[in-house]
């Protein structure tokens, strides 16, 4: 199979049919084997009848259904374990997204050898208050952290050889950087293409101010696991080797001064430079055990590693 067209969608029946032909009208134009996998992610509004309605009078059509709304990163994972297309492409339901970019962006997996290749909205039709500034402000900390130089990490246009989806775990509201996951699986080659942005026809955007805090917190995290994901003592051990240092610099100086220089007879106690050193030590320990616990963890699940498998031959 060439493409696998995956959709997540909540509450976009007006806009399935459409879609639906528009897809079908490319690939038929192009004659690509195909398959189109809707995730319908606890949609209220007749999402899913209109996806059995599909799929009754093509079987090309795919769906799964969530019980729940449980997010557009748990939707993509869905789609990604059913994919079966050499390309898997992700797109959005909302006819923002057009299926007129799948045959380039296949010809530069395929042809050219990239493992992801990421759309660029460059002219948007959202709101700048509500969308584009915060687009924007995730972007430029995404690209400062992580190394991956795209200037639109959320696009949900994008294409994916196969071995890609398979190999990365979208959870959370990681599906925004999905990009970085693959660069730390071993994919490294990727790429970017401007894209046609539409304006929303149907429905209202799903953004929120809570998605934008999650969205950085998620970035912390992709960014920490990263760097210290394997190694948690190069981050804690390190804090708490130098804050143990700092309290125990503090707690000798007292020592000195209270046995050889201090004749007012003051308490320890009663100096501030006591409550630094006790506080620097006390958090320097636990700093350090917490690295050390978390390197006896990953000790113990080092025999079950995940790693990541580019090609076999002749293993069946």
């Amino acid at each position: 199979m060439d493409l696998s067209v995956v959709i997540p969608l909540l509450n976009e029946q007006e806009s399935l049919n459409e879609l639906y032909d528009w897809i079908t009208t490319v690939m038929q134009s192009n004659s690509f084997s195909y398959e189109i996998i809707f995730i319908d992610d606890g949609s209220t509004d007749g999402s899913w009848d209109t996806i059995m309605q599909l799929s009754e009078k093509d079987t090309n059509v795919k769906g799964i259904r969530f019980l729940k709304n449980f997010g557009k990163s748990q939707a993509l994972h869905a789609g990604f374990k059913e994919a079966k297309g050499e390309v898997v492409i992700t797109m959005d339901a909302d006819l923002q997204d057009s299926p007129e970019e799948i045959p380039e962006m296949y010809d530069l997996i395929t042809q050219e050898d990239y493992d992801l290749i990421s759309g660029w909205k460059k002219k948007r039709y959202d709101s700048v208050i509500a969308k584009n500034l915060p687009s924007k402000l995730f972007n430029a900390a995404a690209r400062r952290t992580s190394g991956v130089k795209l200037h639109d990490f959320n696009c949900g246009l994008k294409a994916y050889k196969n071995i890609v989806v398979k190999n990365i775990d979208v959870h959370g509201e990681m599906h925004r950087y999905i990009p970085v996951l693959s660069k730390n699986a071993g994919f490294t080659r990727i790429g970017e293409k401007v894209v046609m942005h539409q304006a929303r026809k149907y429905g209202k955007t799903k953004f929120g101010m809570n998605r934008f805090i999650n969205g950085f917190l998620d970035l912390v995290t992709i960014w920490f696991m990263s760097r210290f994901g394997k190694r948690p003592m190069h981050f804690f051990g390190l804090i708490g080797t130098l804050l143990f240092i700092v309290g125990f610099c503090f707690a000798v100086y007292l020592g000195i001064d209270k046995l050889f220089i201090e004749t007012a007879g003051r308490l320890i106690a009663q100096r501030p430079e006591f409550y630094v050193a006790l506080t620097s030590m006390i958090l320097g320990t636990q700093f350090f055990l917490a690295g050390f616990l978390g390197e006896i963890i990953l000790t113990s699940k080092r025999s079950k590693e995940r790693y990541n498998i580019s090609e076999r031959v002749n293993l069946g």
